[in-house]
């Protein structure tokens, strides 16, 4: 049995591809779309923890630390390395940062403003490429980097991923059983190509399964 010192952060993410990469952390101020609202009401923002653990070793790295009002997002795995996503609320900026292969140096990979996204409500990196995401409670669904779009998606979608210019959502109805869908629409318009009856999943090596 190994202890891992996280000073208390109990929560672990697998970060599929990266061989072996966990992510953790606190929730200081909530989740990045309450850490946003405490700081536009005029209240501190205590600034979250993000933490990288290694398996099998149990390694430690916490490549950047935020400072007072900046706030880490969800990071993703991508092209071999770690990607932070971090918004500073004084600064009304979003960060997007790329850690090298052990994960102990992080550097500056695009810098955009906050009012490039409605609001931060699951705003989150998402892949493939790696881009920057937004699909808040509105149903509207936004890519903000490095390619933007912007559209109405249904109240029970939920984007996946990204495969040249279709874009995979998931879904669900109710209407005589409950029956999960994947729901295929293109890009930049989202416009509807495929509904597919079944459950969408994604492999580590990419591969995308329905089990129906």
């Amino acid at each position: 049995m190994k202890i891992i010192k996280t000073d208390g952060i109990g929560n672990l993410t697998e970060l599929p591809g990266s061989g072996g990469w966990y992510w953790c952390c606190d929730y200081a101020s909530g989740d990045l779309y309450e850490a946003q609202e405490l700081f536009e009401s005029g209240r501190p923002v205590r600034s979250n923890r993000l933490l990288f653990i290694h398996y099998p070793d149990g390694r430690i790295a916490e490549p950047l630390r935020a400072e007072a009002g900046q706030y880490f997002g969800q990071p993703e795995f991508f092209d071999g390395a770690l990607h932070i996503l971090m918004v500073d609320f004084p600064k009304s900026a979003i960060r997007i940062f790329r850690c090298d292969a052990d994960a102990e140096r992080a550097s500056l990979l695009v810098e955009l403003p906050l009012s490039e996204t409605r609001d931060c409500c699951n705003l989150m990196l998402q892949k493939s490429p790696l881009m920057l995401i937004r699909q808040g409670s509105d149903d509207i669904f936004q890519m903000i980097w490095p390619e933007k779009c912007e559209f109405k998606i249904g109240p029970r979608e939920t984007f996946c991923s990204r495969d040249g210019d279709r874009l995979y959502f998931t879904s669900w109805t109710e209407e005589r059983e409950y029956t999960d869908e994947v729901v295929i629409r293109s890009f930049p318009s989202g416009e509807v190509l495929e509904v597919i009856t079944g459950a969408l999943w994604e492999l580590p090596d990419g591969q995308r399964w329905i089990l129906q």
